[in-house]
This record gives structure tokens, sequence and C-alpha cells, in this order.
């Protein structure tokens, strides 16, 4: 399951902790080269050199400005050559009920976990059109798949998500471009962190407490991905822990 990663470029947004940081890991031991793009640059720096990278591959970006993504992924390019597969992951989660109407919240989650990776695919897609190949690698989650009172929003996001990378998929077919949507369910992250109501941040967090598995785990299914042949395209993958219900 490691074949097809040792070599390849790799952009990974929101790498500075979670599953980007346990992705980035992952595919470094495995040979990949890796680009890191999050908004914390000084862990992005740390991670750099525990991954033995260059100063070049730490990235600051806020994947809700275009330019700064563009720059992510014109900076790979620069770096290495070329771009072979761009993990869009960075997101977050303030979930709560409607009725309590926070704005703010949802646009920031409208912003990050969908525009976010509208500006990942676009920034990308041109150089691997080019290229004639390449793998974008988008992150949805079983909120997409399955909504909860007060995570309509979040669902919402995760489920544009899988939508548009259907349609990415049925468009890229001419170019030898392979797509992903993987859709986790609770996995150990900091993601608890961006909910705002104190009460449904108890709640989550508890939840997370009971049935959480290591962000370990969203790696390995993004090297299962990369690593089948390049005649085969992993479209979707749905995993939970073994003891979560929803």
């Amino acid at each position: 399951m490691t074949q097809n990663i040792d070599g390849k470029v790799v952009v990974i947004t929101g790498a500075s902790s979670g599953l980007g940081e346990a992705t980035a890991r992952h595919l470094a031991a495995l040979g990949a080269r890796v680009v890191l793009g999050a908004r914390r640059l000084d862990r992005l720096q740390a991670l750099a050199r525990a991954l033995h990278l260059p100063a070049e591959a730490a990235v600051q970006t806020d994947v809700t400005d275009r330019e700064q993504v563009q720059r992510l992924v014109d900076g790979a390019v620069a770096l290495h050559g070329r771009i072979d597969v761009i993990l869009n992951n960075a997101g977050l989660m303030p979930q709560s009920p409607l009725e309590r109407g926070k704005i703010d919240d949802w646009d920031r989650m409208i912003d990050v976990n969908l525009k976010g990776v509208l500006y990942g695919i676009a920034s990308a897609l041109p150089y691997m059109i080019r290229q004639k190949g390449g793998h974008i690698i988008n992150v949805s989650s079983v909120a997409g798949h399955k909504v909860r009172p007060g995570s309509a929003v979040y669902a919402a996001t995760k489920a544009a998500v899988r939508m548009l990378s259907e349609g990415l998929r049925q468009e890229v077919k001419p170019y030898g471009i392979r797509t992903t949507v993987i859709s986790p369910g609770a996995v150990a992250t900091e993601l608890p962190d961006s909910i705002t109501e104190a009460d449904v941040a108890q709640d989550i967090r508890q939840f997370y407490e009971t049935y959480a598995i290591p962000a370990e785990s969203f790696a390995r299914m993004v090297a299962f991905a990369m690593s089948q042949p390049d005649e085969v395209d992993v479209n979707e993958i749905l995993f939970r822990p073994t003891a979560q219900e929803l």
C-alpha cells in the first residue's frame, strides 16, 4: 500500500495539526515531497524541521484568501518542478442550532470548508492539466452523509464538498487526473476547539473522547488512495471508528 507515493509532490492545507500534520508525517516517511500550508507558521516550520524539509516547504496559508492558496501551490511547483497531489484538508466545525443565528460561524465554515477547497482546486488544476496527470483529494466528513441537529451548516458544507468532488471527477477525465473525497468520522483533531457555543462544545468533546480514533487513521486512507496504480481512481472513502454509530 506504499507504492506510487515515493517522490510525489504533495501539497497539504491545514498541515499544522490534526489530519494534515499526521498525513504529512506519514507521506514523508513513504518518500513523498510534502509542502505544508496553514495559518500557524511556527507550527509549520517546526513540522518542516522535524521532517527535514527545506524551509520553502512551510508556507503560511489562510485558505480563505485565494492569493495565499495560489502562492502555496506556486511555491510547491517552484520548489519541485510539479505538483502531483493536493490535499484540501483545512476545515473547521463551529456547530450550533440554527435558531441561535451564529451567522459569523456559518460564514467561516463556508469560507474555509467550501471556498477553501475551491481555491485549492483552482490553484492546482491548471498545473495538473498541463502535466496530464495529478490527484486532487478533498476532505468531507461523515456529516456530509448524515446531518444531526446542530450540524446543519457544517453538514451542508461537507455535502457540498462531496458534490464538488464528483463534478470535478467527471470533468477531469480527459487529463488523466484522479479525484478522491475522504469522509472521516470522529478522528482526534482540534475540530472541537472551533466550536463557539459552550454547551455544544462540551457535548462534542465528550463524543470525541469516547469515540475518536487517531489522526493516523486518516493518513492511511490518503496513502491508500494515492498508492493505487495510475489507472485506478479511488473516488470516495467513508470511514468511522468501529464503535461510532452515527
